[in-house]
């Protein structure tokens, strides 16, 4: 999986269309190998961005959880402090 992919579930204020946007293009690149396709190529990638976005976006809307919704500055604190302590 890409690690740039990151998790979307159950944060308040939950995910936006762009942020959910935003994974499926990175998850399309991945799949394709490459991030600008060729002309002829353009309008496949763009429909499958958008089918991922729409699918990813169900999925978020349908998922239910009993915790409490994470907040978005504590997980990119602990990831930032992961990251510090990775390459430090």
């Amino acid at each position: 999986m890409c690690r740039n992919i990151k998790t979307l579930f159950n944060f308040d204020p939950p995910a936006s269309n762009d942020e959910v946007r935003d994974a499926a293009l990175q998850f399309v690149r991945k799949l394709s190998g490459t991030t600008r396709p060729s002309k002829q190529n353009q309008h496949a990638f763009d429909h499958a961005v958008e089918a991922i976005a729409a699918s990813a976006r169900e999925l978020l809307d349908s998922l239910e959880t009993t915790q409490r919704p994470r907040n978005r500055e504590e997980v990119a604190a602990k990831a930032k402090a992961k990251s510090a302590l990775r390459f430090a």
